[in-house]
């Protein structure tokens, strides 16, 4: 049976940006355009009872920020339209960079006020790292923002690929007129005001030059000046070079007012990847220490899907945790047969759902490109493989980067150490930080790419886990995960230093460091021990050596 069509109408894509730039605001108008939701959740006015529809978790609201990702499925013009928000903190980047993996394309909102800032660079390296195709919106024109053609030049630096203007903007500020469609030809006018949807806003045909500028004079002179100096040193729009990763097509807009987004929606139909074919090992055959690839096609019969996420308690009333699984192949049906490949088991989900933020739908049937969570009660952990049984394989890439900080957890009342053990478990299998066991015994460590991450866990602990909790320095600077060719060395070196041994919610064994040349003298001392600073690394070193 092939599900070609099905896969083909699959739009799979993560929104990025640098913190304030609009990316929550844009994500609730394409909610709100496709027809997934009536109303948009007032993003400015945190204290008010709505909220961004992206943002359910109790600290989001109280902050005003995104913490972790969210994922939201929609219908629109026969697509099925799978958008994962993602955290524009850097110290949420894993669970971005992680979302970055579940993804076929990215729509970077960019601040026309501040240009590239330093979270998008970031954001960008990893999109480049995977020639992931990335569409630009350029937000806010509705303020006083800097030249377009300024913002054009530093976008293509910034990124390493030239810039295609699909839509070009007329004036800024107070003066923005709005936007010249340069796919259709036409003019879209703008009106402020966020309760205008896209049907209100009159359209005007380009080649009317003379009614263009009776109505918008010198703005309208200047933007068709600056768009054919823009369109003259942009290459030819190639599908091709956009899909490969070299190339970015530009959108410009104010997300707040409705405007210019619509094009965007278009864009991600008409020219965004559908799903595409995945790489993996078979995790059972082994030929020559390096394991068997298999080329996976999303139109493939056996179901098989990545977790790229564990989320704990979305649902405060249940207690429950849902496994974020990115479809690779297949097709899903209720009550389907499931395994976890990691641990031969079967999982047995008891309800499959997709996702409107925290409001959910149990699944009919769902394909390749398509995310769906399961809920379970343990057993699954974050880059599992999950099959329906009838194939043997392991897909790899969900980086886990080495902490670059580390808190030492003291529980304020002794009496609720099973809460915060089951705390510290979940929220660890969950990715939301990364908890290390040391070997020799003492108080859990916890570590983390940036301080944030340690106030939301002490959060979570406490309103979700009633484990009210203290953290303290710790001398632990770093960790590398650790393996070696054979058991004998690596316990040599487990022997050597047993203080610094320590395992993460994984049960994968870390060497901690306290400063920055203890890799390289352990490294001096035994050369057979390999470091990795990421997890995945040590997983595939291992699953060589087995």
């Amino acid at each position: 049976m092939s599900f070609l069509s099905e896969t083909r109408r699959r739009r799979t894509f993560a929104i990025i940006s640098h913190p304030d730039a609009g990316k929550t605001t844009l994500t609730e108008k394409l909610l709100l355009f496709s027809g997934a939701i009536q109303i948009a959740g007032s993003v400015k006015a945190r204290k008010a009872t709505r909220h961004a529809t992206s943002d359910w978790m109790e600290i989001e609201k109280q902050r005003g920020i995104s913490v972790a990702s969210s994922v939201m499925q929609m219908l629109y013009r026969d697509h099925v339209i799978n958008l994962l928000d993602t955290p524009g903190h850097k110290d949420f980047s894993e669970d971005t960079y992680r979302v970055l993996t579940a993804v076929d394309s990215a729509l970077m909102v960019i601040d026309a006020a501040n240009g590239v800032e330093a979270q998008t660079r970031r954001l960008i390296e990893v999109c480049r790292q995977r020639d992931t195709p990335i569409i630009t919106f350029v937000n806010k024109m509705d303020r006083e923002v800097r030249e377009p053609l300024d913002i054009l030049d530093e976008i293509e630096r910034e990124l390493g690929m030239p810039c295609v203007p699909m839509t070009w903007p007329v004036g800024q500020g107070k003066s923005f007129g709005g936007i010249m469609n340069l796919r259709t030809d036409t003019m879209t006018v703008f009106e402020s005001g966020s309760e205008r949807l896209p049907q209100d806003f009159d359209a005007m045909p380009l080649k009317d030059t003379a009614a263009l500028l009776a109505r918008f004079g010198s703005e309208w002179a200047a933007a068709a000046e600056s768009m054919e100096l823009a369109t003259g040193a942009s290459p030819a729009w190639d599908l091709e070079a956009f899909l490969a990763g070299k190339q970015t097509p530009v959108f410009f807009g104010s997300g707040v007012n409705n405007f210019g987004v619509m094009e965007v929606l278009d864009a991600l139909v008409d020219l965004a990847p559908s799903p595409k074919s995945r790489t993996s090992s078979t995790s059972s055959t082994v030929v020559n220490r390096q394991p068997v690839v298999k080329v996976m096609q999303p139109e493939d019969t056996p179901f098989s899907g990545v977790v790229f996420k564990v989320q704990a308690n979305m649902d405060a009333n249940h207690r429950d945790r849902i496994a974020f699984v990115r479809m690779a192949s297949g097709k899903y049906t209720p009550g389907m047969k499931l395994k976890v490949m990691r641990t031969s088991k079967e999982l047995r989900p008891t309800s499959v759902v997709t996702f409107m933020s925290q409001r959910r739908e149990a699944v009919e049937e769902a394909f390749a490109g398509d995310i769906v969570g399961f809920t379970t009660h343990g057993g699954v952990q974050l880059g599992d493989t999950i099959t329906d049984g009838s194939i043997n394989l392991q897909y790899t890439g969900l980086p886990f980067f080495a902490p670059e900080m580390f808190m030492t957890v003291v529980l304020r009342n002794p009496l609720r150490t099973k809460q915060l053990q089951q705390g510290l478990a979940q929220l660890g299998e969950e990715g939301a930080i990364q908890v290390f066991r040391p070997e020799m015994g003492g108080n859990m460590l916890l570590g983390a790419i940036g301080q944030l991450q340690f106030e939301v866990v002490q959060h979570r602990l406490k309103g979700e886990y009633d484990a009210d909790i203290r953290l303290e320095g710790s001398q632990y600077t770093g960790a590398r995960w650790i393996t070696a060719d054979t058991p004998k060395e690596l316990q040599e070196f487990v022997n050597a230093y047993p203080q610094r041994m320590a395992r993460d919610a994984a049960d994968t064994l870390a060497y901690l460091t306290t400063s920055q040349y203890d890799v390289r003298l352990a490294q001096e001392r035994f050369p057979k021990i390999h470091f990795h600073p990421l997890r995945e690394h040590a997983g595939l070193a291992l699953q060589n050596a087995g």
